[in-house]
């Protein structure tokens, strides 16, 4: 039986992810994405889940810092993106460990506010809602635009205002509409 770490990433690992990114997504954006929210400084953490036995990195996920305000006040946020898990680990529960480890460990940090860009239900089962995203300015706005509320579940009072991704994320190719 496999045993699985869950635990931040180091130096050393950075080539792993990279390798990863570039074999899990079909395009090379998300390793792209992570490539330049760390030499922009914009990452705030980025987990790893390593096959204990083999030494293999079998997923990671990356959280980057975000500029978001509520009442016109700044409040600490993250994007989670990307999340990657190897072929062979899939469906063993690795993204959902990598996913909880570090929304834990941006509670401990005092993060107030996880935002992300995906499947509403696959997204719903970390507490993921885009009743929470709803009303930001963010150029992402929409049902697959969520947030979830980090420190005890509550959700900062007053006005949402912007949601800006880091600059990096704006670099990402627009998809090629003849694929």
């Amino acid at each position: 039986m496999t045993t699985i770490a869950i635990r931040p990433a180091q130096g050393p690992d950075v080539a792993a992810i990279d390798a990863l990114l570039r074999t899990v997504f079909p395009r090379a954006d998300e390793a792209d994405l992570v490539r330049h929210l760390s030499i922009d400084g914009d990452i705030v953490l980025v987990m790893v889940a390593v096959d204990e036995e083999s030494g293999a990195l079998a997923g990671m996920v990356a959280f980057s810092r975000m500029q978001v305000d509520v009442g016109g006040k700044a409040v600490a946020a993250v994007a989670l993106a990307p999340v990657a898990v190897a072929q062979d680990y899939r469906r063993q529960g690795v993204a959902e460990a990598l996913i909880h480890a570090g929304i834990e460990r941006l509670e401990a940090e005092r993060i107030v506010l996880c935002f992300v860009l995906g499947d509403p239900d696959y997204y719903a089962r970390f507490g993921f809602d885009a009743d929470y995203a709803r009303n930001f300015a963010s150029p992402y706005a929409g049902d697959y635009l969520m947030a979830v509320p980090i420190q005890g579940g509550l959700m900062p009072c007053g006005v949402r205002g912007a949601a800006h991704h880091a600059g990096a994320f704006a670099r990402l190719a627009a998809p090629d509409p003849e694929q």
